[in-house]
């Protein structure tokens, strides 16, 4: 029985789009769901990183300049100079529901291209230095991308998004992620957590082949 009500056999990348770690392992996910995607089902789920009390301008969170600065030297991203401007602006809020909901009507749309919507949202605010709450830049993302930006913006002012938002957040909570990035891999009702960030591809690729060859041994 699959509890989670994905593929009998699925990647799952847990991230939250204002999550610097998780902008730190995009491009790598990128790579391994290109190298991947033909043997087995890759998606994306919202974490939930800012929601709640936590919702709160850019500049509650004084910390993440550094952090930022140790991602970016561990990992080779890039904090555009927009990105950076928010935090002498000021009043951004990181509101993961929204980016959340936004994240949600772009994968109805593409549901295969989940792991490109991740990181275009996240281009879209560590590049651009764009709010991921403002419905323009969903549509943005969407007409840039070829997709229906008419529904992705009634989907928005519907709250079919949020909506959708929430219930990524709670699979996310039944899979047992606490921190993002997570990347695991599900068998039915078990999971296996991926190494994420930091890790090479190869490494990755080869844990994912020992754990597909444990699916067919036990079959």
């Amino acid at each position: 029985m699959n509890e989670f009500n994905l593929p009998s056999k699925s990647i799952v990348y847990v991230m939250d789009a204002y999550c610097g770690w998780c902008w730190g392992f995009s491009e790598r996910m990128g790579e391994f769901e290109a190298a991947n995607r033909h043997r087995v089902a890759v998606t994306a789920i919202s974490g939930g990183l800012f929601v709640g009390e936590r919702a709160r301008p850019i500049t509650d969170y004084p910390h993440i300049p550094e952090a930022n600065a140790r991602i970016a030297r561990l990992t080779g991203v890039v904090f555009d100079d927009a990105y950076n401007g928010l935090f002498e602006d000021g009043n951004l809020v990181m509101d993961s529901l929204g980016a959340g909901a936004g994240f949600a009507v772009l994968r109805a749309q593409a549901p295969e291209r989940a792991v490109h919507w991740a990181h275009e949202l996240q281009a879209a605010f560590y590049s651009r230095g764009l709010g991921l709450s403002d419905p323009a830049t969903i549509a943005g993302i969407a007409a840039a991308n070829g997709l229906d930006e008419a529904a992705v913006l009634r989907d928005l002012k519907s709250d079919a998004g949020k909506t959708q938002a929430q219930a990524d957040f709670a699979l996310a909570r039944r899979l047992g992620v606490t921190s993002y990035p997570t990347l695991i891999f599900v068998d039915g009702g078990t999971v296996h957590q991926l190494p994420a960030t930091g890790t090479a591809p190869s490494v990755l690729n080869q844990k994912l082949d020992t754990l597909l060859a444990d699916v067919r041994a036990s079959a």
